[in-house]
């Protein structure tokens, strides 16, 4: 990894080469580059962009990508679905929770592991977004993948991954995540043979640090820990395939290279990982808790301000400090939707059933919160600090409702029995003050 790093929504911006002088100096395209490599830009956003937010990057490639894009035909992924995806089954609307996707038997690479679970608002107009899980065991050796639909947010459960790149190499492990610019070319690796984990196809906006407001200037995800890749290529003469996703549709093409051949780079446009263990949470000192979007690491937003098209938020190891207050997440109906994974551990509210891998689904103004076990729990228990450990949930929150794909709606893994969990919430109102705590 670069010893830069990447500050998302910052429009900083960084160089690296695989080769000494593969980087021009003073201008971006001179008549003849170094190397006999070629200079092309690859835009993020509008060129009239303002400058802080105006994202694009310089490339020196053995070949420019108009030599990567061959002829395509029609391809087919019948589980990686794009919004709008409605009507796809016939579940009715609920509060969801999946046990983990089992891992395939047989050889599947990256791109066919995708299963889509949610799809949101609509990939044409360029709002919205997919939640998505992946499971593999086959590398992607000759194969290469660009998605002009979105970006991706991976977030490993199970197994490292290895993401070779248009700008380099990204090694990324459960408990750290990885984004994939949209259009950017990749090629993915299982590390330890086989791998599972979440994807977070973002449609709109493009994911950025959220602003910090009263917090001031530390905490939450800080720049610093963002880190973009060095430069690494490969020069490559055999039948390789390139696979695209473009509004919603699947293409390939056959060519007879390699296309991720840059040399080197200089820009702001990029992939970069950033590990969880790092973020820096705040809470409550006194009393209360809060809202769950103190936990935001990125958020991509819309149009309306303050309401996210997908923040991605996360619960990591923590104190609990607050006094005289109920810790856990409190009964709530919302107007964003919530998909939430399960890296390792537990999750303070779901101590049963939440399993790593699994998923859960609140969808816009279904009420949630803690089962019965954890209320009964929470309002008893002696309030003395407690450390939460071991433990890392993630949630993809968005303005949109989530709509399930028929793969979700019949998976053997949908927990049927999810919605008991609040049955044995007890009346407890008695008509007295205390009310009624006996069991």
């Amino acid at each position: 990894m670069a010893a830069f790093h990447y500050m998302p929504g910052f429009g900083n911006d960084f160089e690296t080469e695989s080769l000494p002088g593969a980087l021009p100096q003073g201008q971006n395209s001179p008549q003849r580059c170094a190397y006999g490599l070629y200079a092309e830009q690859l835009s993020g956003s509008p060129f009239t962009a303002p400058r802080g937010i105006n994202e694009r990057s310089w490339l020196y490639r053995i070949r420019p990508s108009v030599k990567h894009s061959g002829r395509f035909t029609p391809a087919r992924r019948e589980h990686w679905k794009t919004a709008p995806n409605l009507d796809d089954h016939e579940l009715p609307i609920g509060q969801l929770r999946w046990n983990p996707t089992p891992m395939p038997k047989e050889p599947v690479n990256f791109i066919d592991g995708v299963r889509t679970m949610t799809t949101a608002g609509d990939v044409h107009g360029q709002a919205g977004m997919a939640a998505h899980v992946y499971a593999f065991n086959s590398d992607m050796e000759d194969d290469y993948f660009f998605d002009a639909d979105g970006e991706l947010l991976l977030v490993p459960e199970k197994g490292r991954l290895r993401i070779f790149t248009e700008m380099g190499i990204i090694e990324v492990e459960p408990s750290e995540i990885c984004i994939i610019p949209r259009g950017m070319m990749v090629k993915v690796a299982a590390l330890d043979g086989e791998a599972r984990g979440y994807i977070c196809e973002n449609y709109g906006a493009k994911f950025s640090l959220p602003d910090r407001g009263p917090i001031g200037a530390n905490c939450l995800a800080n720049p610093r820990d963002f880190k973009t890749p060095v430069a690494a290529y490969e020069d490559k003469e055999v039948p390789c395939r390139l696979h695209v996703k473009w509004c919603g549709k699947f293409y390939e093409t056959t060519l007879d290279h390699s296309p991720l051949d840059v040399v080197a780079w200089h820009g702001n446009y990029a992939p970069y990982k950033y590990d969880l263990r790092t973020f820096s949470p705040v809470g409550a000192i006194l009393f209360d808790h809060p809202d769950p979007s103190i936990f935001t690491v990125l958020t991509a937003p819309s149009g309306e301000e303050g309401t996210a098209n997908v923040d991605f938020v996360i619960f990591p190891p923590r104190w609990l400090v607050a006094e005289h207050s109920f810790r856990p997440p409190w009964y709530h109906r919302n107007i964003m939707s919530e998909f939430m994974g399960l890296v390792y551990g537990q999750y303070d509210a779901k101590e049963e059933g939440f399993v790593p891998g699994g998923m859960s689904l609140h969808n816009m103004m279904l009420p949630h919160g803690p089962d019965a076990m954890g209320f009964n729990k929470a309002s008893t228990v002696e309030l003395k600090p407690h450390r939460l450990e071991s433990t890392m949930a993630f949630m993809f929150e968005t303005r949109f409702p989530q709509h399930l794909t028929r793969f979700a709606a019949e998976l053997e893994s949908l927990q049927d029995n999810y919605a008991d969990c609040w049955t044995d919430l007890k009346k407890r109102f008695n008509g007295t003050p205390e009310g009624d705590w006996s069991e």
